[in-house]
C-alpha cells in the first residue's frame, strides 16, 4: 500500500523566515525496503519533504518542488517492468501496480529541474546495473539536473531487510541533498 509521509525537521539550522526547500521523494516497493530509505531520506531532508508511493504520485509535470528524488529497487539490474514487479508479487512481496519506469515514460520534459536518485539492491560483485542509474538517465532526458549520482541502499536477499545501518545512511544522504541545493 502506498505512503504518503510530511515529515518535520529538527534542526536548529531552520531559521524563522528562511525559505525551506521542498522536496517529493517518490518511491516504488514491493518489500518495503525501499519505501524505508525513502522515509528516511525524506526525514534528512527536512520538513518541506514529502514520500509518496508511486502508484499515488502525480504526474511529473504537476511536480513543483525544489528537488525530486526517486527511488526503487534493482529488478533485474535496471527498473523494474510488470513481469519483474509480477514475480516479486508471486514470491510474497507487493506489487505497485504502477512503477517508477512506466511513470518516468509518461512525463513530458521538464528542464531546469533538480532531482535525485537512489535504488535498493543486493550486493553482489558484478552486477551492472542498478534502478536508480536507470531512472538518473531518464531523468536527464527529460531535462532534469541531477544533483548528486545516483546512490545504492544494501538489502540483505531479494526481500531484504536492508543491511545495518543504511537507514541512517539514507538519513545523511537527505541532509545531504538539501546542502546541494
Amino acid at each position: 500500500m502506498p505512503t504518503t509521509m510530511t515529515v518535520t525537521r529538527s534542526d536548529p539550522s531552520t531559521l524563522p523566515g528562511r525559505d525551506v526547500p521542498t522536496a517529493l521523494v517518490v518511491h516504488e516497493s514491493c518489500w518495503g525496503n525501499t519505501r524505508l530509505v525513502a522515509e528516511a531520506i525524506a526525514q534528512g531532508l527536512g520538513e518541506g519533504a514529502t514520500v509518496v508511493g508511486v502508484a499515488s504520485a502525480p504526474p511529473l509535470d504537476q511536480v513543483h518542488t525544489d528537488l525530486l528524488v526517486v527511488g526503487a529497487p534493482t529488478h533485474a539490474f535496471g527498473l523494474s517492468r510488470p513481469g519483474t514487479r509480477h514475480d516479486a508479487s508471486e514470491r510474497g512481496g507487493t506489487d505497485p501496480g504502477t512503477g517508477i519506469r512506466e511513470w518516468l515514460e509518461a512525463a513530458s520534459p521538464a528542464a531546469g529541474r533538480r532531482a535525485a536518485t537512489f535504488d535498493t539492491h543486493v550486493r553482489r560483485p558484478n552486477l551492472p546495473g542498478t534502478a536508480s542509474r536507470a531512472a538518473a538517465r531518464r531523468l536527464r532526458h527529460l531535462g532534469f539536473e541531477i544533483v548528486r549520482e545516483p546512490e545504492v541502499f544494501w538489502v540483505r536477499g531479494m526481500e531484504g531487510p536492508l543491511e545495518e545501518g543504511e537507514l541512517a545512511r539514507a538519513r545523511a544522504w537527505g541532509a545531504e541533498l538539501v546542502r546541494l541545493l
